[in-house]
């Protein structure tokens, strides 16, 4: 089995080594605005229900542009419309900094069009990482790959949360901004050098092309993609894709499941300083091990799916039974509330995002799924859905806080959509299958 994985080849994992780094950074800018949130909202003036509205604004354009940006990549292909995300993400990002000039409503408003900017730069980057693992990786590889590049989202907090939070306390909250600006910007020349489609990578053998290929890999999926769609040919494609009820089950699913995912780079940080009373560098380094089990509870996830596939199980059951069973024990989260250990709270947290890792396979679903031709409208559609609790969960957080003055509630609302996107994987998602344009609606 060695002999023969060496024949074939594995310049396809460099490629989702390249998402993982690239996702890393993503997440991190993502994630800097809660880092930093406990300082820069006494310096500035926010209180919490402002900050839940700054938080969403992020939301409000990555789900307005996924749409568009899945176009843009089924259309100029992924690398260079990636390219283009990274350098203006990272651009948005340092030029929150700058905010600290500013004070009362002109910072708040500043805050919120830079927060903006950065959601509608990156909004291609997952519907591309999809299209990137669709064309280089057989569908026996799929959800392990997926969930590599799906798991550095855990990662980002690991490296760079203890990282940002050392940057603000010793510098101020700007000079973490330019940071990530600057370290976005690294990566786009790596981006640019690196990452090719399967059939122009300078390294890529005979054998593990054909690999692909046979196992499923759409490898010629960015060439295919340059001449324009007609306008007939987009609307059927949306049609079928928003006439399917597996599909409806999986946007559910997704936007649930990223409910948690928002908890955790928004408001996580200022529950640990608020609610419990930690320091922002403690708070730095207590998010870190509960994004370490998300990270291997994402790395988990993938292999297990890949594993009960390999064993025979359908692709149907090798995608629902680790989805459901992590979402399952993501609801462990509500047992924050009946603590006052923080080793205990510690704990929960930890199971509760290793659940979600162990969950998070909605991406390996999509390229599972996603027409041939339509790749990256499909995943930005699918991402469109799913981010919608990018705006939700920060302004119903904030207004809970803002109401209570207390976490509580709003870790009951995290526990529910955990619980929301187990029974919509169970009861509303349908078979797996992939999809063809010409597929309509299914019962």
């Amino acid at each position: 089995m060695r002999q023969a994985s060496e024949r074939i080849g594995r310049v396809r994992y460099t490629i989702v080594a390249i998402l993982f780094a690239v996702t890393i950074v993503n997440y991190a800018d993502r994630a800097i605005l809660a880092i930093t949130a406990p300082v820069l909202s006494k310096d500035i003036g926010i209180n919490p229900l402002e900050l839940g509205i700054v938080f969403s604004a992020f939301g409000w354009a990555y789900c307005a542009a996924q749409v568009p940006g899945g176009w843009l990549l089924d259309r100029f292909g992924t690398k260079r419309v990636y390219l283009a995300g990274i350098l203006l993400w990272s651009i948005f990002t340092a030029a929150q900094g700058a905010v600290a000039g500013l004070a009362g409503a002109a910072a708040i408003a500043t805050l919120f069009a830079l927060r903006f900017l950065v959601g509608l730069a990156e909004a291609p980057s997952f519907p591309g990482n999809a299209r990137m693992v669709a064309a280089w990786f057989p569908a026996s590889e799929r959800g392990t790959a997926s969930a590599i590049f799906n798991s550095a989202q855990y990662f980002a907090t690991v490296l760079f949360a203890p990282i940002m939070a050392w940057i603000t306390y010793a510098f101020g909250w700007p000079s973490t901004f330019i940071f990530m600006g600057g370290i976005g910007l690294l990566v786009a020349a790596g981006w640019w050098g690196f990452a090719h489609e399967p059939r122009h990578h300078p390294r890529i053998g005979n054998a593990e092309l054909t690999f692909i290929v046979e196992g499923g890999g759409l490898v010629d999926m960015d060439s295919a993609a340059r001449p324009a769609r007609a306008k007939g040919d987009t609307l059927r494609a949306l049609r079928v894709l928003l006439g399917h009820r597996s599909l409806w089950g999986l946007y559910l699913g997704q936007f649930a499941i990223n409910t948690l995912t928002y908890f955790f780079i928004t408001w996580f940080p200022v529950y640990l300083v608020e609610e419990r009373g930690l320091s922002l560098i403690s708070a730095g380094l207590f998010a870190s091990a509960p994004a370490i089990c998300g990270f291997l509870g994402g790395l988990a996830g993938g292999l297990w799916s890949d594993w009960l596939l390999r064993r025979g199980f359908s692709l149907t059951a090798a995608r629902k039974i680790p989805i459901v069973t992590g979402m399952l024990i993501s609801i462990s989260i509500i047992f924050c509330n009946y603590t006052d250990s923080l080793t205990l709270v510690l704990v929960f947290m930890s199971l509760a995002f290793f659940g979600k890792g162990v969950g998070a396979l909605g991406w390996a679903v999509v390229a599972d799924m996603a027409p041939r031709e339509f790749a990256g409208l499909s995943g930005g559609l699918f991402n469109m859905f799913g981010n919608l609790s990018s705006i939700l969960t920060p302004i119903v957080i904030g207004a809970i806080l803002h109401t209570t003055g207390s976490f509580k509630l709003a870790l009951v609302f995290v526990a529910a959509n955990a619980l929301l996107a187990a029974v919509s994987f169970v009861v509303v998602v349908g078979p797996i299958h992939r999809l063809g344009a010409g597929e309509e609606t299914q019962a």
